[in-house]
């Protein structure tokens, strides 16, 4: 496996967005529901809802609206807010991942060789 970058964005609060987080609004986005999103992710449905509610708290808009179920369905929506958010965090993983390539090759070149 190559090596990879892992970016975690924290905010003074102690909050933070990472990888998790932008994949989990990324799904949400993609199905329309936070338990599919959940079950792609290999996450309960419990861990993907208080996610939500902690990314909905973390702006000054939430990012996902929900509808509760029943016989006319639930369902989620990533919000404007959201969409933005998930752009924002993207383009800074992309940005970071570019500056660090060239010393992440370096130290891939250095380390001991691996035994199979």
């Amino acid at each position: 496996m190559a090596p990879r970058l892992k970016l975690k964005l924290y905010f003074d609060d102690g909050s933070y967005i990472g990888r998790g987080k932008a994949e989990l609004l990324s799904l949400i986005a993609e199905t329309g529901s936070i338990s599919a999103a959940a079950q792609r992710m290999k996450m309960s449905y419990k861990r993907a809802w208080s996610l939500v509610e902690v990314l909905n708290t973390m702006f000054a808009s939430p990012l996902v609206h929900s509808n509760r179920g029943g016989s006319g369905g639930g369902g989620a929506s990533v919000t404007e807010a959201g969409q933005q958010v998930l752009a924002a965090f993207t383009a800074l993983q992309a940005s970071a991942e570019a500056a660090a390539a060239p010393a992440v090759a370096t130290l891939e070149a250095l380390r001991a060789p691996r035994s199979s």
